[in-house]
């Protein structure tokens, strides 16, 4: 069992910063892929950015260039840096880390006001 706990989310004016943070617990030991999806009200979940245990990384088109996904593996917690903020990036935002099963977050929310 692995368990995934965000934070850092919260209310910001358009073009301003935030930093989400995952903190993973448990049987953390050969976690693979970890990510960031989101869910605005009315739309289906979507990835936004993932990190591989190498550090490989992809993003969402509508994010590249102001969001960086990061993880320091000694102390079992993943981040994104989201720059730039925009009205449409106001959703609920969660951890995500594969190790054989899925495991997922409980969410943190992102509102970007205009």
């Amino acid at each position: 069992q692995v368990q995934l706990v965000e934070s850092g989310g919260g209310l910001v004016q358009a073009g301003g910063s935030l930093r989400l943070s995952c903190a993973a617990s448990g049987s953390i030991f050969s976690i693979n892929t970890m990510g960031w999806y989101r869910q605005a009200p009315g739309k289906e979940r979507e990835l936004v950015a993932r990190i591989t245990s190498g550090g490989s990384t992809n993003y969402a088109d509508s994010v590249k260039g102001r969001f960086t996904i990061s993880r320091d593996n000694a102390k079992n917690t993943m981040y994104l840096q989201m720059n730039s903020l925009k009205p449409e990036d106001t959703a609920v935002y969660y951890c995500v880390a594969t190790k054989g099963l899925i495991y997922w977050g409980q969410g943190t929310q992102v509102t970007v006001s205009s």
